[in-house]
């Protein structure tokens, strides 16, 4: 893309009291050491610590830091989509800010962003505090993703990426679903597209917000927003049970004639608690898609902010409510 005038840094917020000055302290000196100038947004996601008031201190203090804050906790992904649709830069980065996204690594994105790429995907290598259980559970949900979508993704990808004004529009006037994957996103668009890699840094405080059921039902979602196949999984199972039945016809007429009377009563039984877990598991599956229906066909905010500093517009920096109240759905 060229040289690049302005870089947007979007920072995701929830409870992020304990990290939030260290988080400055680490990425202000990389991006003053950039050649080119830079905003660094932080979307708070409707943090109920301290971090408003912290946000609010930090924005009086440099304007080059803003702000916006959510009417209430929507979610990582909505605060991502936000970042981008607020920022003024020409290339934008996306990340978290408990410092495992190294920040040390925005220098190699923005010189792969000047070669031409408009697309960059940070693979993380390890992450040594998620633990064995975590890390499998990630590796299984891209080799599972990318067998049953028909688009490729890069395994371990993180929300640790960045890209360049075409992709950026691309965002902000599409992909607008209630239930949103940008990771996903961001390598489905096309696009000249490359991939670093980086290890994970410890978190430098606080704990994780992604539990391992939060994390499965992220990973629910993903697979209902790129794949039909789980809703084709009812025909084949259909298919086979409706093959079973045959077969226990078959054999249920052989049994009476043969014997004088059917017998299998332990056998009938089983079949039907395994026909009726088939069947429950699969209105599961299509309750899934169409809760994910009646989402997109209520078209409700994907996000609404209380304020912003530091943005045009602004009506205060203070964390207090002002009369800039705005929503984005389209």
């Amino acid at each position: 893309m060229g040289q690049i005038s302005l870089l947007s840094v979007i920072v995701s917020v929830y409870n992020e009291e304990a990290v939030l000055d260290l988080f400055r302290e680490k990425t202000l000196p990389v991006l003053e050491g950039l050649p080119c100038s830079w905003e660094l947004i932080f979307v708070n996601d409707g943090s109920r610590d301290a971090s408003p008031g912290i946000l609010s201190r930090m924005a009086l203090e440099d304007r080059r830091i803003k702000l916006i804050h959510f009417s209430r906790n929507y979610g990582h992904e909505a605060a991502m989509i936000a970042g981008i649709d607020y920022a003024s830069g020409d290339a934008f980065v996306c990340m978290d800010a408990d410092l495992q996204h190294p920040p040390d690594c925005i220098p190699d994105i923005v010189a792969a962003l000047e070669e031409g790429y408009e697309v960059i995907t940070m693979i993380r290598t390890g992450n040594k505090q998620a633990g064995i259980l975590k890390n499998a559970a990630s590796s299984l949900f891209y080799k599972i993703l990318n067998r049953i979508s028909d688009v490729r993704f890069d395994e371990n990808a993180s929300d640790f990426f960045a890209f360049s004004q075409a992709p950026a529009k691309v965002l902000r006037e599409h992909f607008r679903e209630s239930s949103r994957f940008l990771r996903a996103y961001i390598q489905d668009i096309g696009f000249r597209k490359t991939s670093i890699a980086y290890e994970a840094n410890e978190r430098a405080a606080g704990k994780s917000k992604y539990s391992l059921r939060r994390l499965f039902h992220f990973s629910v979602q993903a697979f209902v927003s790129y794949s039909d196949l789980p809703l084709k999984i009812s025909l084949f199972c259909g298919t086979a049970a409706g093959l079973v039945c045959i077969l226990m016809i078959a054999y249920s007429i052989y049994m009476k004639t043969v014997h004088g009377a059917p017998s299998g009563y332990s056998t009938l039984i089983v079949m039907i608690c395994f026909l009726f877990a088939v069947l429950f598991f699969l209105l599961g599956i299509i309750g899934e898609y169409l809760s994910l229906i009646v989402r997109e066909v209520r078209d409700r905010p994907v996000y609404l902010v209380r304020t912003t500093a530091n943005l045009e517009g602004d009506a205060s920096v203070d964390g207090k409510e002002g009369d800039n109240t705005q929503q984005c759905k389209e």
